[in-house]
Parts: C-alpha cells; sequence; structure tokens
C-alpha cells in the first residue's frame, strides 16, 4: 500500500559514504549496507565476547579462545538473575550473537556465524532468555483452531494490551530532544524493519506463506529501494538531524530496546519457533497503524515536513491492510494448518505486546523525569523548526 502523503521526488535510493551523507543530510539515500558497529562492551560478558570475537578469523583453538566467554556466561547470568530483559550485558551478548546472522559486526570476520563454540555460548544465552519472554508474555489462551477465531483472539489480545501510550505522549506533548530520541530508540530495528519476520517465509508453505510474502513486499518496497520502508526511516532520522547508519545508536540504546529485538530474533531464528515469529508480526502489524498516524502528527506538530513523517504516513494506511493479511491468512491460516502451533502463535502476539510495551514504558518514565531515553543524551543539533499547536489524541495502544 501507498502512503496518502507522499513527496513528490521518490528516487530509487543509493548508498553512500558517511562523509557525503554529513554533506547532503537531506539527500535520498539507503540505510548503510555495512555492518552493526562494534560497540563498546557493558560488562564482562561483552568485555570477554567481543574480544575474542575481533581476534581474527576461527580456527581450530575457537573453542580455547571462547574459553573466557564461557566463563563469563554464568556469572553474567547469576547477575542477571530475574532482571534478564533489563541486563545490559547479556542483552549486548545476544544481540552482537544474532547480529552475526543478519549483516554481521565490523572487525568480526563471517566464519563466527556457524563456529559450534560460539553456537553453544549463545544456547547457554538463549534459555534463561527464552524463559523470562515466555513468563513476560503470560500464558494468554485460546480454544479456537480455524482462521477466524484464532484472528479473533489476536484482535482481542490487541485490544486488551494496556500498557502506556508512547505515540500519544508524542502526539502531544513531546518536545524536539525527545522526539529524536524516539528515532535512535527505534532504529536498532527499524533500519533492518522486517528482517526478523523474513526468517519465517522458507518456513511456511501455503496460504501462510503467500500472505507473509505480500506483508515483506510492502515492508521492501515492493521491489523499489527509495520505499523500503527501513530507508523511509532513514528519511526520518535524517530529517532530525540524526545519523541513519546501520546500528549507528547502538551504544546509545538501553537493555530495553536490545531485548525487544533479541525477542524478534529468537522467534525468527528457530523453525521451532515459526509460530511464535507469525504471532509477533501479527501483533505487530495490528499495533502500528493508529500508533503511527500519533507520531506522524508529533512531528508535524515540532514543525517537520512530509519527507520526515513520511515513514510515519505509509504506515498508517499499509499497517491498517497488513494487520488484516496478518491476523487471518498468516496466523490464522497457519494454526489451521498446524494446530499444534497455535500456543506459539499466541506466545509470539503477547510476546510483542509486552516486551514492546516495555520500551514505551521505559521512554515514558525517563521523560515525565526529565531524563533521557537513552544510555546517553544525543548530541544538539541547530535550531529547528517552530512547534504548531497540539495533535488529536485517541489511541489505545502501547506504541
Amino acid at each position: 500500500m501507498t502512503s496518502t502523503v507522499v513527496p513528490a521526488q521518490v528516487p530509487d535510493a543509493a548508498p553512500v559514504s558517511p562523509t557525503a551523507r554529513a554533506a547532503a543530510p537531506g539527500a535520498p539515500v539507503a540505510p548503510s549496507a555495512g555492518r552493526l558497529p562494534l560497540p563498546r562492551p557493558r560488562g564482562p560478558l561483552t568485555a570477554a565476547l567481543l574480544g575474542a570475537l575481533v581476534d581474527g578469523p576461527p580456527g581450530d583453538d575457537a573453542a580455547d579462545r571462547l574459553r573466557p566467554v564461557r566463563d563469563a556466561v554464568g556469572p553474567a547470568l547469576d547477575e542477571a538473575d530475574g532482571r534478564i530483559l533489563r541486563d545490559d550485558d547479556v542483552q549486548l551478548a545476544l544481540a552482537v550473537l544474532y547480529e552475526l546472522h543478519y549483516r554481521g559486526v565490523d572487525r568480526v570476520d563471517d566464519a563466527w556465524e556457524w563456529e559450534p563454540a560460539l553456537l553453544a555460548v549463545r544456547a547457554r544465552l538463549e534459555a534463561p532468555f527464552e524463559a523470562a519472554v515466555r513468563e513476560r508474555a503470560g500464558r494468554p489462551a485460546c480454544t479456537e483452531t480455524d482462521a477466524a477465531g484464532v484472528a479473533r483472539r489476536l484482535f482481542e489480545l490487541a485490544a486488551a494490551d494496556d500498557g502506556p501510550s508512547l505515540s500519544r505522549y508524542v502526539a502531544r506533548r513531546a518536545d524536539a530532544e525527545q522526539a529524536r530520541e524516539l528515532l535512535a530508540l527505534k532504529s536498532f530495528y527499524q533500519l533492518k524493519e522486517a528482517d526478523p519476520h523474513t526468517w519465517a517465509v522458507p518456513r511456511l508453505a501455503g496460504t501462510p506463506k503467500a500472505a507473509l510474502v505480500e506483508i515483506q513486499a510492502d515492508e521492501y518496497g515492493g521491489g523499489r529501494p527509495g520505499r523500503m520502508h527501513a530507508e523511509l526511516f532513514a528519511r526520518a532520522m535524517r530529517g532530525v538531524g540524526l545519523d541513519d547508519t546501520y546500528g549507528r545508536y547502538v551504544d546509545a540504546v538501553p537493555a530495553v530496546v536490545l531485548a525487544a529485538v533479541n525477542t524478534m530474533s529468537l522467534f525468527g531464528l528457530h523453525r521451532r519457533l515459526r509460530g511464535a515469529i507469525v504471532g509477533h508480526l501479527a501483533a505487530f502489524e495490528m499495533t502500528s497503524s493508529v500508533p503511527s498516524r500519533l507520531y506522524g502528527n508529533g512531528f508535524r506538530r515540532l514543525g517537520h515536513d512530509a519527507d520526515t513523517t513520511w515513514y510515519f504516513d505509509e504506515h498508517v494506511e499499509a499497517d491498517a491492510v497488513h494487520e488484516q493479511i496478518a491476523a487471518r491468512d498468516l496466523a490464522g491460516r497457519l494454526v489451521e494448518q498446524e494446530p499444534a502451533l497455535r500456543d506459539d502463535v499466541l506466545l509470539g502476539a503477547a510476546a510483542c505486546l509486552a516486551v514492546e510495551g516495555d520500551v514505551a514504558a521505559h521512554a515514558l518514565e525517563r521523560w515525565q523525569a526529565g531524563e533521557s531515553a537513552l544510555r546517553a543524551p544525543l548530541e544538539p543539533v541547530a535550531a529547528g523548526p517552530t512547534p504548531e499547536g497540539p495533535a488529536e489524541d485517541g489511541d489505545h495502544q502501547r506504541a
């Protein structure tokens, strides 16, 4: 679907160097195709992990080189006990390990992706992480296994979500700096938007597969690089003076943001959890359209033009359609095909609502306390547009 508000020029994007980007911050360029910048350690575990990974490709001595990492896992999990979803050291370690399956990490050899000794480390971290995600999601019940019944239950879950509304705050109250922080917080996922859910494509068949491909085709711009949703988000970042380089704010985002993206990666990378990644996508689409309208209104209130708000305006219309496809043709039909996956579909949806709600709650708590929602405040930019009056209110969703 296309937006009702589209800038006049829609050029196909082409990557440019960081220098060129800095010289022309409004240029229509794609998000960097490069690797995740090597993050700074957030504790003993990530210090050991990053130290091992940057020490050249794995060889016959890989297991020995990873011994300090293995030794650090137990103490890190003990330290994170009961709060693993908010533990910086564990969540960054998982984010780095998962990123090896996406675009890779700067200074880390690609051969580490399938190194058995490193996968064993990831498995030790994933077990308690998955348990924490399941606990956070709760146990939503559903007695139906037909597409309509499953879709109805998913819409009920989304409607019952009573988490704080970040979009309503942005629409009515956020200042320019908080709006910039919102985009920095979201950028860790949005610059690779749709990728975690795309892992499910080869794991589905028939109607669910076709439905997922239909949704993902829109996410990837229908074959037009300049209309990829990740590129539209990059344009929004440039519009508020942020660096749109892939992973640029990895050191700034808090653990709850890493945990939300890690949840997608966990579900997407494990075939046994294919029902969960489908349910996650369904909930993600169901809770996007109205908040996107409010986000767009908030940025317009702050004086930003259609080029900056295009990302949000696109999602108002597109996700209103996607939510129907995701609930019925994707999630519902998958359960009809494989009734045993019903509980996993509900798990994925509930987990999405929970962990995304944690991000919203974190940002609102910090902003209402007059603090930054990031681990370190963003560098200031020159004075921007003059805010307009308050925008409309009225959503009940947590995004």
